[in-house]
């Protein structure tokens, strides 16, 4: 390997194992689309108990609301604080809360909610499944005609799914709330404009894309943790660096997913 070559295998090296990644994680995604009904419908013995689901979603959406609430809420203050400068020059210092409100309900609720959300409930997803696959308890699992796949991420993916659209709509409302009182405390605007301006900006297509984009971020978040979860080798430190790539590797994909949905949305003109 020459100067001149290098490069090429490192792009190349990181092409395939993006590939891989996809690849691996979609097969997984419609493996388990394929069991969500045998899993919440079958007959007794083969499907998932329902307190298993409502357990996941305890534990991935309602304990994730404080941090949420307080991550978006300050992103919400931040953005009050940055723009009041440059509208003020601009004689139009009211309009803090337009651009607060579409930003939170098309782009940043879902997003922040969503990054938050995978140092919170994807790592955890990752190694919790990842020290079953050490303690060879998949391996018990399927050894009883279990299949870890109906058992383990059929209730993770959908709890994540559902719970990251509930945390969006929390996250919108922290966001417009921080902007709100930045607003009323510092920049001298009534809450009363403030709520009048938002409702005014806000259409029902701000709203509903920012769902949809929560709704895909869950899915992706929960099906790339199990698939690197599932992926573990090396013992304690194989689940150590399973949890780190989840992370990683999740925020990056949710960034350009929802590039990917901005462009979309943009030239269909929502």
């Amino acid at each position: 390997m020459n100067l001149i070559t290098r490069p090429f295998i490192l792009i190349g090296d990181a092409v395939i194992q993006w590939l891989e990644l996809i690849g691996g994680a979609g097969y997984l995604f419609v493996d388990a689309a394929r069991s969500v009904h045998v899993a919440l419908f079958g007959k007794r013995g083969r499907r998932l108990g329902w307190d298993s689901l409502w357990a996941q979603m305890v534990r991935v959406g309602v304990r994730s609301i404080p941090i949420v609430s307080l991550v978006v809420f300050c992103i919400g203050a931040i953005l009050a604080f940055q723009m009041a400068p440059i509208l003020r020059d601009y004689g139009a210092l009211e309009r803090v809360a337009d651009i607060i409100a579409v930003a939170m309900f098309r782009e940043l609720g879902p997003i922040m909610s969503a990054i938050v959300l995978t140092g919170f409930a994807g790592a955890s997803i990752a190694a919790e499944i990842g020290t079953m696959v050490v303690s060879e308890e998949i391996e018990a699992l399927e050894a009883q005609a279990i299949s870890p796949i109906r058992f383990l991420v059929v209730p993770r993916i959908l709890s994540t799914t559902a719970m990251m659209v509930c945390l969006a709509v929390i996250g919108d409302i922290m966001g417009v709330t921080g902007g709100m009182l930045v607003s009323r405390g510092f920049l001298g605007i009534g809450m009363l404009q403030y709520v009048h301006h938002t409702f005014d900006n806000i259409k029902m297509q701000d709203f509903i894309t920012g769902l949809v984009k929560a709704g895909c971020f869950g899915t992706i978040i929960s099906t790339l943790a199990c698939h690197l979860g599932l992926g573990v080798t090396g013992g304690a430190q194989g689940v150590g660096v399973a949890t780190t790539r989840t992370v990683v590797l999740t925020i990056v994909a949710l960034i350009l997913v929802d590039l990917m949905f901005t462009g979309v949305f943009y030239f269909l003109g929502w």
